[in-house]
């Protein structure tokens, strides 16, 4: 589904002249360096910045030559979970817990449940999901959970949120939020394509949202990600391209489109677009920047503002730290502290994670060392596993025989199976977690799966 056709040859123009000023922003470095198939793009320059640019960076020269002999033999390939990297470009906390980030605006579905017009419930429900994009902009890579690794948040928003590594190859992680107001479910398994100094990322999952009031329930279409400058330059993060959220229940549709970076920053982080009724008719326009605010107005056929209406602020971005080492939001922070875990905290959370806590307290030697041991815990336990004949099955969530297809792929379907809100129940009558002992608890994410005889 598309804008009207006046809107469309203006989004067009548009699109056409920000992929030339991307393009024009690439330079090669081959002649300088002498790195082929090297690219370097300055998001607040032009063409004649790259080289410059390319000195720039977090990697020490002899480091950077030695990362791109690792890496160059992978160019074109999915390195999502191939390589070995090292914690150097981590920051501390895994994809489970990255999920959970998408969270601290929830408050924003609540407002699409209690919303009356449908419109309005996916101009809330759109501008909660370009909410994580100030986040997702960090330049650090989150750790790749165990196999049964989990991450539990609560004390917030009356939410009770779990994820859960259900598959390690391929990777893939399953989440479960709910209050008074929605569920969230999502599949998630993100396949990479590495470009020698970038890599594009395909967000393939599947996320729903039930509104509880009147049962809708909404389905996210991300757009893709590309992370720039890994090796050479100032590693800085791109989502151009379209977003769409789908009302199941009614057809109802929003069609946001994600701006590139253009010469000297040109579109970057502007977000444009539509909510459309099931007979593709605009009904309210949204526009903002996915790093500061997000607003509406509604519109005519044409996609024109109606008389007598305003443009109005739908989300604004909460205040953030300043000069925090990893770019994180103060929400961020809570997720990696304990005053978001439940009660009788799982073994298996990702909090708990040695490698995570020591990278955390700036010890990247001990980090490094930890990380190598629970990899090398994962593959015994993997080959014990399969000498016995069992295999793994997630604790929280059922693999499914439903397959759906995405914009990257298809994707098998893992379900909420509604054991950890038993769980949860069942550790209500427990006191209080002490933020010593629950740092005491060793992280072992293999006593909790189940095992399957097969």
């Amino acid at each position: 589904m598309g804008s009207p056709s006046k809107k469309n040859e203006s989004k067009g123009f548009f699109a056409a002249m920000s992929s030339i000023f991307t393009d024009a922003m690439h330079r090669s470095v081959n002649g300088l360096l002498g790195y082929e198939g090297m690219e370097v793009i300055n998001p607040e320059g032009g063409k004649e910045d790259a080289e410059e640019e390319a000195q720039r960076g977090r990697w020490k020269q002899e480091e950077r030559d030695g990362y791109w002999k690792m890496m160059q033999k992978y160019i074109g390939s999915d390195v999502t979970s191939m390589v070995t990297l090292p914690v150097i470009i981590f920051e501390p906390m895994t994809m489970l817990q990255k999920m959970a980030e998408l969270m601290e605006y929830s408050y924003l579905l609540d407002q699409a449940d209690e919303s009356e017009d449908p419109y309005m419930r996916l101009v809330y429900a759109t501008s909660w999901a370009i909410s994580v994009y100030f986040a997702f902009q960090r330049t650090w890579k989150p750790f790749n959970p165990i196999l049964g690794e989990t991450y539990e948040l609560a004390n917030h928003g009356g939410i009770t949120f779990v994820a859960e590594q259900v598959s390690h190859h391929p990777p893939m992680s399953a989440g479960h939020a709910e209050n008074e107001h929605f569920t969230y479910d999502v599949t998630s398994k993100l396949k990479t394509k590495f470009l020698g100094n970038s890599v594009d990322v395909y967000p393939v999952g599947r996320t729903r949202v039930t509104l509880k009031r009147d049962g809708v329930m909404l389905d996210l279409v991300p757009p893709s990600t590309k992370v720039n400058n890994l090796i050479f330059g100032r590693t800085w993060i791109d989502s151009p391209g379209e977003m769409i959220m789908t009302n199941l229940t009614t057809g109802d549709k929003a069609v946001l489109y994600f701006q590139p970076c253009g010469w000297f920053g040109a579109g970057r982080y502007e977000v444009d677009g539509y909510i459309y009724n099931s007979s593709e008719e605009p009904k309210i326009l949204m526009t903002g920047k996915w790093n500061e605010s997000m607003s509406y107005q509604p519109c005519d056929s044409e996609g024109e503002p109606l008389p007598n209406t305003e443009l109005k602020e739908v989300w604004h971005l909460a205040d953030v730290p300043k000069n925090d080492k990893f770019q994180y939001t103060y929400f961020a922070h809570k997720i990696n502290s304990f005053d978001t875990a439940p009660r009788k905290l799982l073994a298996s959370d990702s909090r708990l994670r040695p490698d995570r806590y020591a990278l955390e307290m700036g010890d990247l030697s001990k980090s490094g060392a930890e990380k190598s041991s629970l990899e090398e815990r994962q593959r015994a336990e993997k080959r014990t596993r399969e000498e016995k004949g069992h295999k793994f099955v997630p604790r929280w969530f059922d693999l499914t025989e439903e397959v759906t297809t995405t914009p990257w792929g298809d994707l098998e379907i893992y379900q909420y199976n509604g054991k950890y809100t038993e769980h949860r129940a069942a550790a209500d009558d427990m006191g209080s977690i002490d933020d010593c002992d629950v740092k005491a608890i060793e992280f072992n994410p293999w006593q909790y799966g189940n095992l399957a005889t097969e």
